[in-house]
């Protein structure tokens, strides 16, 4: 049997919410009547992990697992990098202090990859800074790290995939159906197949444009310097348009063609659900941009040496074998490892061959 305890903690940054409720939250699933000497604990910057589709897997082969959230769970708008590694160091502390554990594993599951490679890289040697016009954070200074990184079905970085899923063929931020009919995916005078130039010149503008959105967010912080506002919203439209998501030619895989995470990618690109669709100045500046984001996964994973294992869902809609080979490269860990998984990417059809792979891996360290 699985015994699962409600954890709520306050946030180092934010202490508690007036209303009562702990801007930390998880479920910690353990076996029951034990307390097990290693653990897991699996964050996201959006997603709510407290009841991953691993944690019963895993506590019923004898481990806990702390599916935890922090304050930024469903808020992805206002989310701050060094805010959320404080609130994930809460976690992990619990896990040491309270439940017992001697050892613990950080799981990066799908965009959580490079936010607990931030984690640990900033846990053995400190180097996240704040965003520009915000205070430091103490906490984050004396984080308790990782024995084990796992990266599972992990995307490469938030600006990465931002940036590799946005339409570039945007040509008024303002208007969500503005469009440049040269650089448009679903324009079938373009494709798919679309052919090598084409690709060539639809990643570059992709960069562009997401170069372009940076420079008019440092412009409006600029302008709002003395005003009575310190920050504003703003949205980001069709950010479901990666060319691989149309032309299952490019970087081949056991994905099904024409699908994104969403379904029909020219649907979702159109639609009001994206990624980083709705930010404030500062959070894009923290998160999504390729300039100023401490988000990218391969800085942080360049501080790792734990034993790491890096696992990639051959069918993944959005993550592709590059990305699961670059974290793979990127690792400093000498003990490393690369598997691969045939299903898609929250592992519907193989979470118990996932967690064997992941109870075997651990098992042997």
């Amino acid at each position: 049997m699985i015994t699962r305890d409600f954890v709520g903690l306050p946030s180092p940054p934010a202490g508690r919410a007036g209303a009562g409720g702990h801007p930390c939250q998880g479920v910690y699933h353990r076996p029951a009547g034990r307390r097990p000497r290693t653990a897991f604990i699996a964050t996201h910057y959006n997603v709510d992990f407290s009841e991953h589709y691993l944690a019963e897997h895993l506590a019923a082969r004898g481990y806990g697992f702390l599916g935890w959230n922090t304050r930024f769970r469903g808020d992805e708008a206002h989310f701050l990098l060094d805010h959320a590694l404080a609130d994930i160091g809460t976690g992990v502390r619990w896990l040491r202090e309270e439940a017992g554990a001697e050892r613990v594993v950080l799981l990066g599951n799908s965009g959580g990859g490079s936010l607990m490679a931030a984690y640990q890289s900033q846990a053995v040697e400190p180097n996240v800074t704040p965003v520009a016009g915000m205070r430091p954070v103490p906490a984050i200074e004396d984080l308790p790290a990782g024995d084990l990184f796992i990266a599972l079905a992990a995307h490469s970085g938030r600006p990465e995939v931002l940036t590799a899923w946005m339409d570039p063929s945007v040509t008024d931020e303002t208007d969500a159906l503005s469009a440049d009919p040269s650089l448009d995916p679903f324009d079938p005078g373009n494709g798919p197949p679309f052919d090598p130039e084409f690709q060539a010149r639809y990643r570059a503008a992709q960069r562009a444009r997401n170069e372009r959105i940076t420079d008019w967010v440092l412009a409006r912080l600029d302008a709002l310097e003395g005003t009575r506002a310190r920050d504003a919203l703003f949205t980001v439209h069709r950010t479901w348009a990666d060319l691989r998501m149309i032309d299952p030619s490019i970087e081949p895989s056991d994905r099904e063609p024409g699908r994104c995470y969403l379904g029909d990618p020219a649907k979702a690109n159109y639609g009001v659900f994206g990624i980083g669709s709705l930010c404030t100045l500062r959070t894009w500046l923290s998160m999504w941009s390729l300039r100023t984001s401490q988000c990218a996964a391969a800085p942080h994973l360049a501080r790792i040496t734990v034993p790491s294992l890096v696992v990639h869902a051959t069918a993944d809609e959005c993550v592709y074998d590059s990305d699961a080979r670059a974290i793979f490269g990127a690792l400093a860990a000498r003990d490393k490892t690369l598997e691969f998984i045939k299903d898609s990417h929250y592992l519907p059809g193989s979470r118990p061959q996932a967690a064997d792979l992941i109870d075997a891996w651990v098992r042997e360290r």
